[in-house]
C-alpha cells in the first residue's frame, strides 16, 4: 500500500568498480524466507518482488488469513498463535528455509531477529542470516557490554551501573551513588519492555521488580543495569549501514522524542533544531559504534540528547527499526534492498560523501488502544478501513485489511503512515491530512490523538523531549465538543441515505416511469418535516428537518437554525458527502453501522448514536457490579486467587498477557472471591468477567449502618 521505491541514482564508478572486484566473493540471493509477520513482513516482501526475488511466509494458527500469507510466493504453518510455540521456534524456521529452499532468512524486526543464537544457528545451516554477525548482536544486545565497548570507541557514554551484582541491595546502593531519578533497564531490552523509571528510593524496589518480571516475560533475562535519567531527555537516533568490506556510512539521524509506555508513537527526519556541527558529531560517533563490533547490515545507534544537545549513548539496535521508512523518504534509499545486497556479499551502493539530506518526513503509529485509557492496548475486527491514497509521498505500511482482525497474540500496530513534504512545516500540514483521512471502526484507535499531537503548538515549534504526553496532558486530550457543523452533517446525511433507500425501493416494485417513484419528500400544499433525535453521549439532540422545494434543507435544533443541502456517494459500507452548511461547504464520510452514525472530518471522528426505543431495551442494563471485568483483550498468565479467597482492595486478582506487555488485575476493594471465571492460558475478550465476588448481606449491611 506504499508506491514503489527508488532505488537510489547516486551509483558512483567508483562504486560500481568495487562491485565488479567483489563480485567474485557475492553470492546471489534468489529466495528469502521472512520469519515475521505483519507490517514488516510485507514490506520485506515487496522490495523482494521489485528486485525478482521469491519469497516465503511462515504463519501461526492466527496469521492463516493474514495479508503477509496471502502475499508472499509461498506460505508454511509453524504452530499455534503464542508467538512461544510459533515465530520464536528456531528450528521449524530453519526447517521450513531448508524445505521451501530459501538461501536467506530476513527476520524483520522484533521475535527473532537480534537473537544471538538463531544468527548462529543460521550459519551452522548454511542459510545466509540478513543481519549483522552474532558477534555483534551478542556484544550490543546486552547492555553493559555496549556501554564498555562504546567507551573505549570513543562514544559518549551516560553513567551508571552495569555490574554482575544485582542483588536489591547492591542495586538500591549504586542507585543511591549515581542519584535519582535513575533508570532500571533490562540488559537485553529493546521497545520499551523491561524498563522502569525509580524517581526515589522509596520506589526503588517495588519498580526494580516490576522492570525484571518484565524482562523475564520478554526477553527470558531479569538481569538489570541502571542509569542516571536524564529528565525532559530527547531520543535521537542515527540509522547506519556496514557492509563485509569495511564500509561504513550513516544515513542521518531520526527524533523519536514524543512516546507512551516509554515505546515510540510518532518519529521524524531528521531531527529539528540540529545544528550542522551536532548532525554530523553525532553520525561519527554511531559509525564508531558500529565499526567497534564490525557491524554489517542496517543498524541503528540510540542517543540520550540533553537540553544542550549533549548526547550519550543509550543502545544500538541490531536490525531494521520500525522507523526506518522515514529515513527512506529524506536519503531516496531502499534500506531493505540494501540489507539482502550487503548479505549477499555486495558493497553498499554510496559512500558518505554521497549520502545527501533531502526534505522532512514524518510516522505516525496507529494502534489499536485506547489513549484515554491510559493507552490500553486492544484488539478486534476492522470493521471499516478507509486510508489516504498512496502516492510519491505518501507510505502506508501494513499488514491488515478491512475485515482483518487485530490479535490479542501479537503488536497491536495496525499500520504506519508516512509523508514526506520539502520542509517540516509542510510535512507537518501533510501528516495532520493524511491522519484526518484514516478512518478505521471496530475497536479503538490512536489516531484522533495523533491529531490532536501533531496540531499542537510545541510540537509544530519542534520542542519535543520524552515527557512531551505527561507535560502536555490536558491539551492532548481535551474535552471535545460536537460542533453544529457535524451535527447537521450527520443528520443530511441520514436524510440521504435513507431517500436513497426508498428510491432503490420504489425503482423495484414501481413503473420507472412513475411520478410516484421520486416523491418521497413531497407534500401537497405544505412542506415536509421530519423528525430525528440523536444522542451524544448522555445528551439527547432533537432535530426538525425542513425539505425545501429545491432539496435543499431547514435544520433546527437547540434553538438554531441551519440552511443545509448536500450529496452523498457510496464507497463501501460507508458514504462520501459533499454538504453545505449555511454557505459554508465541507466533506466528511459517514458510516451508519447498527445504530450508530460515525462521521469523519478534518476535525476528527464523532460517533452519534440513534436512540433505542425503550420497548427494546434490555431490562436489566445494570450489568453485575460485583463482578471484576478484563480491560482488554488477552491471555491469562495467572490466577493469583481462589473461590473463597478474602482480599483487600489492591490486592492483585490475575495477571493478563497483552501485546506482550503484562497487567495486573487488582481488587477493586475489599471482598470474598466467589467464582473465577478463566483458568491461566485461556484467552478472554475486553469486557468478559474474569473474577466474581460474593454480594454483601444488604441486611447486614444496613444493621451496620443503623
Amino acid at each position: 500500500m506504499f508506491p514503489k521505491l527508488k532505488l537510489c541514482s547516486r551509483f558512483s564508478s567508483t562504486v560500481n568498480q568495487l562491485r565488479k572486484l567483489s563480485s567474485k566473493d557475492a553470492t546471489p540471493i534468489n529466495k528469502i524466507l521472512i520469519a515475521n509477520r505483519g507490517e514488516i513482513a510485507c514490506r520485506v516482501i515487496r522490495t523482494a518482488r521489485r528486485l525478482g526475488i521469491q519469497t516465503v511466509a511462515v504463519y501461526s494458527d492466527a496469521d492463516r488469513e493474514s495479508l503477509h500469507v496471502a502475499m508472499a510466493d509461498e506460505a508454511f504453518h509453524i504452530g499455534p498463535p503464542a508467538a512461544s510455540q510459533s515465530y520464536l521456534q528456531q528450528d521449524k524456521i530453519i526447517q521450513v528455509a531448508k524445505q521451501s529452499g530459501a538461501q536467506a532468512i530476513h527476520p524483520g524486526y522484533g521475535f527473532l531477529s537480534e537473537n544471538t543464537e538463531f544468527a548462529e544457528l543460521c550459519s551452522k545451516e548454511g542459510v545466509i542470516f540478513i543481519g549483522p554477525p552474532a558477534s555483534a548482536i551478542r556484544d550490543m544486545g546486552i547492555k553493559s557490554t555496549s556501554k564498555s565497548i562504546m567507551a573505549s570507541a570513543g562514544v559518549p557514554v551516560i553513567e551508571g551501573y552495569h555490574g554482575e551484582d544485582q542483588s536489591n541491595e547492591t542495586l538500591k546502593k549504586e542507585a543511591a551513588m549515581i542519584g535519582y531519578p535513575v533508570m532500571i533497564k533490562a540488559v537485553r531490552g529493546g521497545g520499551g519492555k523491561g524498563m522502569r523509571i525509580a524517581m526515589n528510593a522509596e520506589e526503588f524496589e517495588g519498580q526494580l521488580e516490576s522492570a525484571r518480571t518484565e524482562g523475564r516475560k520478554s526477553f527470558g533475562d531479569d538481569v538489570m543495569l541502571l542509569e542516571k535519567f536524564v529528565e525532559t531527555p530527547r531520543h535521537v537516533e542515527v540509522q547506519v549501514f556496514g557492509d563485509r568490506h569495511g564500509n561504513y556510512v550513516y544515513l542521518f539521524e531520526r527524533d523519536c522524542s514524543v512516546q507512551r509506555r516509554h515505546q515510540k508513537i510518532i518519529e521524524e527526519a531528521p531531527a529539528p533544531g540540529l545544528n550542522e556541527e551536532v548532525r554530523r558529531s553525532i553520525g561519527e560517533a554511531a559509525v564508531r559504534a558500529a565499526q567497534a563490533v564490525d557491524y554489517v547490515g542496517a543498524g541503528t545507534v540510540e542517543f540520550i540528547m540533553d537540553k544542550d544537545q549533549k548526547f550519550y549513548f543509550m543502545e544500538m539496535n541490531t536490525r531494521l527499526q520500525v522507523e526506518h521508512p522515514v529515513t527512506e523518504m529524506v536519503t531516496d534509499t531502499d534500506l531493505v534492498e540494501w540489507q539482502i545486497k550487503v548479505a549477499g556479499g555486495e558493497p553498499l551502493p554510496i559512500t558518505q560523501g554521497e549520502v545527501k539530506l533531502k526534505g522532512h518526513a514524518f510516522e505516525a503509529r496507529i494502534y489499536a488502544e485506547d489513549p484515554s485509557n491510559a493507552f490500553m492496548p486492544g484488539a478486534g475486527p476492522l470493521d471499516y478501513l478507509r486510508t489516504p491514497k498512496p502516492d510519491q509521498n505518501t507510505r502506508i505500511e501494513t499488514g491488515v485489511r478491512e475485515g482483518d482482525e487485530v490479535s490479542v497474540h501479537y503488536d497491536p500496530m495496525i499500520a504506519k503512515l508516512v509523508v514526506w513534504s520539502d520542509d517540516r512545516l509542510s510535512a507537518l500540514r501533510s501528516i495532520r491530512s493524511a491522519l484526518s483521512q484514516y478512518h478505521v471502526l471496530g475497536l479503538s484507535t490512536n489516531i484522533q490523538f495523533l491529531m490532536d499531537l501533531a496540531r499542537h503548538p510545541e510540537f509544530e515549534a519542534g520542542n519535543v523531549h520524552t515527557d512531551f504526553i505527561p507535560q502536555y496532558n490536558e491539551q492532548l486530550f481535551p474535552v471535545r465538543s460536537l460542533s453544529d457543523k457535524t451535527i447537521c452533517q450527520a443528520a443530511v446525511a441520514l436524510m440521504l441515505i435513507e431517500q436513497e433507500k426508498v428510491h432503490h425501493q420504489a425503482c423495484s416494485t414501481l413503473d420507472p416511469f412513475s411520478p410516484f417513484s421520486a416523491l418521497s419528500s413531497v407534500r401537497v400544499n405544505t412542506a415536509a418535516v421530519h423528525k430525528l433525535s440523536l444522542q451524544d453521549g448522555d445528551k439527547k439532540l432533537d432535530i426538525a428537518i425542513q425539505t425545501n422545494p429545491d432539496r435543499s434543507y431547514c435544520l433546527t435544533f437547540g434553538g438554531k437554525s441551519f440552511h443545509v443541502s448536500g450529496e452523498i456517494h457510496e464507497e463501501g459500507e460507508g458514504v462520501k458527502l459533499t454538504c453545505s452548511v449555511d454557505g459554508v461547504f465541507s466533506k466528511a464520510d459517514v458510516v451508519l453501522n447498527n445504530s450508530t452514525v460515525h462521521v469523519f472530518s478534518t476535525e476528527g471522528k464523532y460517533d452519534l448514536t440513534l436512540p433505542i426505543p425503550s420497548y427494546l431495551k434490555s431490562k436489566d442494563e445494570s450489568g453485575f457490579s460485583e463482578d471484576v471485568l478484563a480491560p482488554m483483550p488477552g491471555v491469562i498468565e495467572k490466577v493469583l486467587v481462589t473461590p473463597g479467597t478474602q482480599v483487600q482492595k489492591g490486592d492483585p486478582l490475575v495477571v493478563m498477557i497483552a501485546m506482550k506487555m503484562e497487567y495486573i488485575i487488582k481488587a477493586p476493594k475489599d471482598a470474598k472471591v466467589q467464582t473465577i471465571s478463566y483458568n491461566e492460558g485461556e484467552t478472554v475478550a475486553k469486557g468478559t468477567t474474569l473474577v466474581h465476588f460474593e454480594e454483601e448481606d444488604q441486611s447486614k449491611k444496613e444493621i451496620e449502618s443503623e
